[in-house]
């Protein structure tokens, strides 16, 4: 979209070209002023594993006979983001959970682990990297930390950059709410097509996104393994740190609160009694902004598949995929001509 003006507009694409006057200095009363080419991009941040336990658990996936069983939930994140990719999407990249455990682990003995778990699912884990890979996405696959820390660091990095000029996180993970800032990095359930901004997130959770680990150390997380502490509720939780944002600001004496909560003395000793389990818990829900993902704006440009993308699309039971992946970059290299 070209911006007839100084001022521009919004791209309705992820990516647009803004043509924008340049400092004139002396030249300042040209009729017509020089232009310089800005591009306008958006960052898509996409939760792999969460996206893999999404199509495993499909009830579509088990009557689908095309892709070996080995493979299925492969297959179904593949063409999905492939999909994103034809319907727009230029900048990706993929976190995943190359292990299930993490530093966590050794901070909290009942942190989340992959007992349990079905191993036709968790023997997707590396092909489902390996086949993103070969489609040319960015993927960060995680062993120390979690694919929601790499998601943190790279929307971190993503929303520095001057030339972004919105960071789309794909996941409806409570977690990730915490990264949300504005409406520059915004959250995006893709099964439900909710997006949440910084104004939902407080609507949802009653809390700022800065205060959401502080809210599931209150609360606790089931899907991670820590309980929270006990009495405190979401909307107790919401209320006092609505009021004041961060464990170490509330009042140890309820007698203190400038805010009506239920059961507030009860609350008030609970926490005292528990502090350093509620801020070890803080810590499990903190993400990790400084995870590993040595890639800047520009390693996210989706640039075509791989050669070997062909021979995961046979795999997969699928061979348009590479067909369709082929034309796209194609097209977009002629347009980009």
């Amino acid at each position: 979209m070209l911006a007839s003006s100084s001022r521009g507009q919004t791209p309705p694409g992820p990516e647009s070209i803004l043509l924008r006057p340049r400092a004139e200095g002396r030249n300042r009363f040209l009729r017509h002023p020089p232009w310089r080419i800005v591009l306008s991009v958006i960052v898509h941040l996409i939760d792999g594993t969460f996206e893999l336990f999404r199509y495993f658990l499909s009830p579509a996936a088990a009557f689908d006979r095309s892709a070996p069983a080995e493979l299925r939930a492969v297959r179904g994140v593949v063409g999905s983001v492939l999909g994103m990719l034809e319907g727009g999407a230029t900048h990706v990249g993929v976190a995943t959970d190359h292990v299930v455990e993490s530093f966590r682990n050794a901070l909290w003995a009942g942190y989340k682990t992959g007992e349990g778990m079905d191993p036709v699912l968790y023997a997707q884990f590396q092909p489902l990297e390996e086949a993103l890979s070969a489609l040319g996405v960015v993927v960060w696959p995680m062993v120390e930390f979690e694919a929601d820390d790499a998601l943190a660091a790279a929307a971190a990095m993503a929303a520095a950059d001057p030339r972004v000029e919105q960071v789309v996180v794909c996941t409806p993970d409570k977690d990730l709410a915490q990264c949300v800032r504005g409406d520059r990095v915004v959250q995006l359930d893709r099964r439900t097509r909710e997006l949440r901004n910084e104004a939902a997130v407080q609507q949802k959770f009653g809390v700022l996104p800065a205060s959401i680990p502080d809210w599931l150390a209150l609360v606790g997380d089931s899907a991670d393994g820590f309980p929270g502490l006990p009495g405190w509720g979401p909307r107790s939780a919401a209320t006092v740190l609505a009021r004041y944002q961060h464990l170490e600001h509330i009042p140890k004496l309820a007698m203190g609160w400038d805010v009506s909560v239920r059961g507030a003395l009860r609350l008030a000793t609970t926490l005292a009694e528990q502090r350093e389990r509620a801020l070890l818990f803080r810590v499990l829900a903190t993400l990790r902004g400084d995870a590993p993902i040595g890639a800047d704006v520009d390693a996210l440009r989706w640039a075509g598949p791989r050669p070997d993308f062909a021979a995961w699309s046979e795999r997969l039971g699928t061979p348009p995929l590479q067909e369709r992946a082929a034309v796209l970059a194609a097209t977009r290299t002629a347009v980009m001509r």
